[in-house]
């Protein structure tokens, strides 16, 4: 399985309240990914970067689907970086699952509990 680290997990951990090395040793380096909105200086290395040109047409769809059924996700860089996760088929790790299960075909884990 590879993921899309998100903003709030790059933070936790940042913040010591997420022991993320660890569980990227035990996954595997290879299989970690953030996106280009996410990029945390010191926290990149060695993780791939991948970027959201290819998902802007998802973006756009989700976008206009979200917005006719009145649940629109109203920050845009989290609707990039959730589409960006379905584009590439990456398992989103959030702790913000409220928005972004709304995005269609997501999959998403969350590695910390409040």
């Amino acid at each position: 399985m590879q993921y899309l680290l998100d903003t709030s997990t790059c933070v936790f951990y940042l913040r010591g309240k997420l022991d993320l090395a660890s569980i990227i040793r035990e996954k595997g380096r290879k299989n970690f990914f953030i996106s280009e909105i996410t990029v945390v200086d010191d926290f990149v290395n060695g993780l791939s970067i991948i970027p959201i040109i290819g998902s802007i047409k998802r973006y756009a769809k989700e976008k206009v689907r979200l917005r006719k059924m009145g649940k629109p996700i109203n920050d845009e860089f989290d609707l990039l970086i959730g589409v960006t996760s379905v584009e590439n088929n990456l398992v989103l790790v959030t702790d913000n699952v409220k928005d972004f299960e709304r995005i269609e075909d997501i999959q998403i884990e969350n590695w910390y509990q409040r």
